[in-house]
């Protein structure tokens, strides 16, 4: 039965989701590969309840800020369960927050309570507790750890709740009916190497329209695999809009994601690029490793899969449509591609139950579909799991927007784009020049398809705005449009295609967001670098475009006359390598992420008015088009 929880605060959606679900199973902790601890929807609303009334006798206030510094775990989710019920909002990040970067939220988002995950998250803040003069309590959420010195542990709070309750103690309650949609939800602070983060400011409101606005049908009978990061906002939703059709989450890690899925046999789940493409490369790795009869079997499979999509596609017109299509050629096509299905079906139907069944069991075998997002799917990844029948779907959104803004469905999979808007978004489409509205999803008399260009978003899904930065709200923020810094497209088929960023910011395939300026900074540093440009938008790693300083290399006894000589020359490139390594590093306070793994030399300097702007700022576009073949280099290996 399908049945979608919606209601105007994320407490109500507990509350409602524990009286109407009752016994299901909400959440599940992995003991064994084959043995799973359930926490049914009634027990975590009591014990969200509990754990509530135990944070409001710590002192925590309605629209305070609660810091949740962990991983993916139930007691994670049952904290934020706890926050919500207290009409707080919850700040939280990873376990591999910084210390610096602990001391910044921690003081700038004003917390007085935080919750930690491990043991080692609880020394490092008591170690750093003489430069966070507000914080007051700490509380362990390890079951298996034990709490001293002056933090509590959470059975702890728990227990001290259900005792005031039980003494008939209703403020949480009372707190629950207080909550307004304009409310904090959560406080997230954006990752970035320039600056200190930003605090983003999601509302009840904008996490409820995410849950109404989803597609997809769900039941309780669905099974989700979490894997991504419980703090990023896409994992975040996903758990959100599952508890509200009564799906059970299953918490999982990286490593045993593999076995997890084999065993829990997952209906849905949040994904990224970077856990498709490894999944691809393991299971091109088995398919080598595999008897030669085996691996032509799956050549013929995969051939004819590819063969029978894409004919289906065009058959239903779902092909990906940058131009304005001919309907008469499309018409005259048509009955080849009708013939081609025909002949390659009964083939298809033999080949797809006996050997891509088997690489489908591989992700369970029960997988409806699943939302890949944090970053562009490649598009060799995108086809082939969509042929071998592993429907990967792709989104798009961002943390400012809570995060989704167009989703591409089962019902309209159309690779290469990332499908329409939600419900109640409008995008709108502006050159990036000019500043030309050239599409406006809302106004039909605004809509050039198929013009890049940067892409703005309105919807219930925008944020508040920035934490204490009015100035920065208001450039990201006009008139209720936000401002993405993605370049991207309507295409023909009325769906959107992302190309890249105006903004510099790169998003790896992992989802790390890295700002390349300070990279590029520090190798400026280097006196045999004389202009430098990073690149690695949705790759797996980082790699930077170098333009050598030829006078330096002269100054130091090399007889080079070109760049192109400099090229040539292995102990030239031997010290353009060093010289990353050694400016990029840990010891600089980069993070493994942020590292270089890669470079080419340019032959020419970047100039003003082509490379560079008046002000001699980097033109990144611009390069990353006119040097596209050299960076694909970088990235042919990967």
């Amino acid at each position: 039965m399908n049945h979608r929880i919606v209601t105007k605060n994320v407490a109500l959606l507990y509350k409602e989701a524990g009286a109407y679900f009752g016994n299901l199973p909400a959440f599940a902790t992995r003991d064994t590969a084959t043995s799973w601890r359930p926490v049914s929807y009634k027990e975590l609303y009591e014990q969200g309840l509990n754990l509530a009334t135990g944070l409001i006798s710590l002192g925590v206030s309605p629209r305070d800020h609660v810091g949740l510094f962990g991983d993916n775990r139930f007691e994670w989710i049952l904290s934020d369960c706890a926050v919500q019920i207290c009409g707080a909002a919850d700040v939280p990040r990873g376990r591999d927050v910084t210390d610096k970067e602990l001391i910044y939220i921690i003081n700038h988002a004003g917390i007085k309570v935080t919750f930690a995950e491990t043991q080692e998250i609880c020394k490092r803040i008591l170690r750093l507790k003489e430069n966070l003069p507000l914080l007051e309590e700490i509380i362990l959420l390890d079951p298996k750890a034990t709490a001293t010195g002056d933090v509590k542990h959470l059975s702890e709070v728990i227990d001290l709740g259900a005792q005031l309750r039980l003494n008939g103690d209703k403020r949480a309650e009372e707190r629950m009916a207080q909550i307004k949609p304009d409310d904090l939800f959560t406080l997230i602070y954006t990752s970035g190497t320039t600056g200190n983060p930003k605090g983003v400011m999601l509302t009840h409101a904008n996490i409820m329209s995410q849950v109404r606005n989803l597609p997809g049908k769900y039941d309780m009978s669905d099974r989700v695999l979490s894997v991504l990061p419980i703090w990023h906002i896409f994992e975040r939703v996903v758990e959100m809009f599952t508890i509200s059709f009564g799906g059970c989450t299953y918490y999982t890690s990286i490593m045993a994601m593999g076995e997890d899925m084999r065993n829990v046999e997952p209906t849905f789940m949040a994904s990224a690029p970077r856990l498709w493409e490894k999944l691809h490369e393991r299971i091109l790795k088995n398919i080598k490793a595999s008897h030669p009869v085996r691996q032509v079997l799956f050549h013929i499979a995969y051939f004819l899969a590819k063969q029978y999509f894409q004919s289906q596609q065009y058959m239903f017109n779902k092909q990906l449509q940058l131009k304005k299509q001919s309907l008469m050629l499309w018409y005259l096509l048509l009955p080849l591609q009708a013939i081609r299905w025909l002949l390659v079906m009964p083939w298809y139907g033999f080949f797809n139950a006996a050997v891509l069944e088997r690489i489908r069991l591989g992700a369970g075998g029960s997988l409806k579909e699943t939302i890949s997002g944090g970053g562009a799917l490649p598009i060799h990844i995108d086809k082939f799991f969509n042929y071998v029948g592993i429907p990967v779907l792709e989104g798009y959104g961002m943390t400012e927007t809570s995060p989704v803004i167009s989703f591409r469905t089962g019902d309209n999979l159309i690779l290469g784009t990332v499908g329409p808007p939600i419900a109640e978004t409008e995008i709108r489409i502006l050159d990036t020049e000019t500043g030309k509205i050239l599409y406006q999803s809302s106004d039909p008399s605004i809509q050039t398809l198929g013009e890049r260009g940067e892409i703005c978003v309105k919807g219930p899904q925008v944020m508040k705005g920035y934490y204490k930065d009015q100035e920065l709200t208001e450039q990201t923020i006009t008139d209720g449009w936000l401002r993405t810094g993605d370049v991207g497209m309507v295409t023909y088929n009325n769906c959107l295609k992302i190309l890249g960023r105006s903004k510099s910011t790169i998003v790896l395939s992992s989802g790390e967001n890295v700002e390349p300026e300070p990279l590029e900074m520090c190798l400026l540093q280097s006196n045999f670098i004389e202009q430098a440009m990073v690149v690695g938008q949705d790759k797996k790693f980082l790699g930077a475009l170098i333009v050598p300083s030829l006078s330096e290399f002269k100054t130091a006894g090399y007889e080079f006359q070109t760049m192109e000589d400099i090229a040539r020359s292995p102990e030239a490139l031997k010290i353009i390598r060093d010289e990353i390594r050694r400016m990029i590093s840990s010891n600089n306070g980069f993070k493994i992420f942020e590292q270089i793994k890669d470079f080419r030399l340019l032959p020419d300097s970047f100039q003003v008015g082509e490379e560079l702007t008046n002000l001699y700022k980097l033109k990144r576009y611009v390069v990353e088009k006119k040097f596209n073949h050299v960076i694909n280099e970088i990235y042919s290996k990967a």
